[in-house]
């Protein structure tokens, strides 16, 4: 089960594609953050969602908003992922404790090992504003998250 809207956002520190170490609190006061779940990297439907955030990125990285991706795979695997495709955000391993920011999120498939497809619009004081989870294969548009930032 998910997050409800309204209730505040779990905090976590991951590391991003380059090592760096991320948290959802950095944000805090600053930006809105669109908190991307994606089962793997490498897969059909996970490198298009990416894609098309990387060909539309203004929307959802800019001066306001902070655009933060995150799978359950190594930083290592996410840095080859985000090399190769172009992503000029942070792709975040959620990969040890294997799920643990995904789980907090409500969104971890353990039989799979992976996060489902879940997306969490949170706003600057870390209060989850919108959110939708999709099944495994099934995409998500960007126009819906568009609409979410408008909303805040």
């Amino acid at each position: 089960m998910t997050l409800s809207i309204g209730t505040a956002a779990p905090d976590f520190e991951l590391s991003d594609q380059h090592g760096n170490k991320v948290s959802l609190s950095s944000f805090k006061g600053k930006k809105n953050v669109v908190l991307l779940f994606i089962p793997f990297a490498f897969t059909g439907t996970c490198t298009g969602e990416l894609c098309a955030m990387r060909d539309d990125l203004s929307s959802f990285q800019n001066d306001n908003v902070e655009l933060l991706a995150v799978s359950c795979d190594s930083m290592f695997t996410q840095r080859i992922f985000a090399e190769k495709e172009g992503y000029n955000f942070p792709v975040l391993a959620d990969f040890w404790p294997h799920g643990a920011v995904a789980q907090a999120y409500g969104i971890f498939d353990e039989v799979r090992g992976c996060a489902l497809r879940g997306t969490f619009v949170i706003d600057k004081e870390g209060i989850i504003r919108w959110q939708v989870v999709n099944g495994l294969g099934d995409a998500r548009s960007n126009d819906d998250y568009k609409a979410a930032l408008a909303a805040l």
